[in-house]
């Protein structure tokens, strides 16, 4: 199946590494004055070299070859998107206490830490690209329909860097149009309230000009649609805390009918159901042509991977048993041989645990099994919480080359919509069963999921309900910080000890700093101390020196 998709998308849209990349360049940093690679006046006669253009737009600076990636290239990479989950409750990165994903939550964030920095920078390429193309199109010799279009698509990409600038960053500057050198590095910072003004707008005007889903042909699967601006929108409006725009907002979404919850969850993550109806934006990677390396980096040790991505046991337990109840050590439902039995089947899918199956083997992380090339350890290029990727990390993948995956990249998802859809709407007090039932409950309704539906009707229980739901079904895919900002949480939750896998009996467990014996006979992992203050990020550093407008 894999290979007939690889096929279908050497041939269309997708296979963006064969067109260019570096349309326009900018100076350093800020530097927004696009230097490009075509005499102008000629490039724009031909709808082939707009959809070129169109494409690197599209690309941005996401790496996109055989080989693995080691920073944030993109919002929209696997580094850049899930690798923000470090900075969360969900997941630790094996590199350690002093990696910068892992700074940006546990107190020690500076203006000089690496790699967040990268957000910034290549943001602002990204919108240079699209200052560019906007400022040019009209020299375009194409129909006024596709003008239209390509118009609203660099709109739409324009307004979603901003989105996670204005998210992450706060006050930013604004730039909508190309800018010479000198001015670039004399920008100001614009109001928080403007940028959001600006991108409710772009978002808004966008969706209006973007055909639907259903109206994509399967050559441009990976581009824009209305249901993708809408859907950026409602982040937008649900982090404003604008519950009635939020509600509207998602409901266009749910009233074109076109999306809906793939009955079968793991599908989604694996490469094997890449146009699934649930999708509604991803990144589209291609194998040979514009791979990612993220199997590389998630793989366990036992096959030949780095194991960098682990998951924390504050996750693993977040997944309820089967019969809905709240998961406990103490349960007669837990079996200490056996953490995935009895329990929400997305557990299994996302989460890689002791003496789980992986390319048929079990996958052993006990401390105490010195001959595992994953036992858990502070040594071994392995585990650090006694859990794996499993979510993005397909064993089925026949490639021999494990930083050569065609696995595309969900951005956002239908069961991100109905969950927001219904988050927004129990926040202005309107709740009933009929509303979990298109919502929440189709979510877990799922054919491979099948949980129990909720029927908790009480505002502030269902919202704790919700918040839980959210997080095991959107598990490691690069939501969790965005919410735990937005929701105000990050400063509660984002403090104290964090633990791994339990091993009762384990005789070389990890204990705290403290010296305290976890009840749980859990791996101490790490301790957080999120500030309040280190939210939204500074700019960074390297920024400020070459424009002090932007301290």
């Amino acid at each position: 199946m894999k290979q007939m998709i690889v096929r279908k998308k050497a041939s269309v849209w997708a296979c963006v590494a064969l067109l260019i990349v570096g349309f326009c360049s900018c100076a350093k940093k800020l530097d927004l004055y696009p230097r490009d690679q075509f005499a102008n006046d000629v490039f724009w006669t031909s709808e082939a070299n707009v959809n070129v253009a169109l494409t690197a737009l599209y690309r941005g600076n996401i790496q996109m070859q055989k080989a693995a990636e080691f920073g944030p290239t993109d919002w929209w990479s696997y580094n850049g998107l899930l690798f923000l989950e470090f900075a969360t409750d969900n997941a630790y990165d094996r590199r350690g206490d002093n990696s910068n994903f892992n700074k940006l939550t546990n107190g020690t964030l500076t203006a000089n830490i690496g790699d967040y920095s990268n957000y910034w920078s290549n943001s602002y390429s990204r919108i240079s690209r699209c200052n560019y193309f906007l400022d040019n199109i009209g020299k375009a010799v194409i129909g006024d329909a596709l003008k239209k279009r390509v118009i609203a698509e660099a709109r739409f990409l324009r307004a979603t860097q901003y989105l996670y600038l204005s998210t992450y960053f706060g006050a930013v500057p604004l730039v909508t149009g190309v800018l010479q050198p000198d001015e670039a590095n004399k920008v100001t910072k614009t109001p928080l309230s403007d940028v959001q003004v600006f991108v409710a707008k772009e978002l808004t005007d966008a969706a209006a000009d973007l055909p639907t889903a259903k109206q994509l042909v399967a050559a441009e699967r990976g581009r824009a649609t209305q249901q993708a601006a809408l859907a950026f929108l409602g982040r937008l409006y649900l982090q404003q805390e604008n519950w009635q725009q939020a509600a509207v907002t998602y409901k266009k979404i749910i009233d074109l009918n076109e999306h809906l919850i793939d009955p079968d969850y793991a599908s989604l993550f694996n490469g094997t159901n890449e146009s699934s109806k649930e999708i509604i934006f991803a990144t589209q990677y291609l194998v040979d042509l514009a791979p990612n390396g993220m199997l590389q980096h998630f793989f366990p040790a036992m096959s030949a991977g780095w194991g960098i991505f682990c998951p924390l046991g504050s996750l693993a337990e977040a997944y309820d048993f089967k019969d809905g109840s709240a998961f406990s050590y103490n349960s007669p439902q837990y079996d200490p041989a056996d953490f995935g039995k009895n329990r929400d089947p997305r557990l299994a899918v996302t989460i890689l645990y002791n003496n789980a199956l992986f390319k048929g083997a079990p996958y052993i992380s006990h401390p105490d099994m010195t001959s595992s090339p994953d036992q858990l350890t502070l040594s071994k290029q392995a585990t650090r919480t006694g859990f794996s990727m499993r979510k993005f990390a397909y064993d089925g993948f026949g490639g021999g080359d494990l930083q050569n995956s065609g696995i595309d990249l969900p951005i956002i998802r239908y069961a991100e919509v109905l969950l927001s859809y219904l988050e927004a709407q129990v926040r202005m007090g309107i709740v009933g069963q009929g509303l979990l039932d298109e919502t929440i409950n189709k979510v877990r309704a799922r054919a491979s999921v099948s949980m129990p539906p909720v029927t908790e009707q009480d505002p502030a229980k269902l919202m704790t309900l919700l918040k839980k739901e959210r997080r095991v079904e959107l598990a490691l895919e690069g939501t969790r910080l965005w919410d735990l900002y937005r929701w105000n949480d990050a400063v509660t939750v984002l403090q104290g000890k964090f633990f791994g896998a339990s091993y009762p009996g384990a005789k070389n467990l990890r204990k705290a700093p403290d010296g305290a014996t976890d009840p749980d006979s859990r791996w101490y992992v790490t301790s957080k101390n999120f500030k309040a203050e280190n939210y939204p990020w500074p700019v960074p550093q390297a920024e400020v020196n070459i424009n002090p407008n932007l301290k």
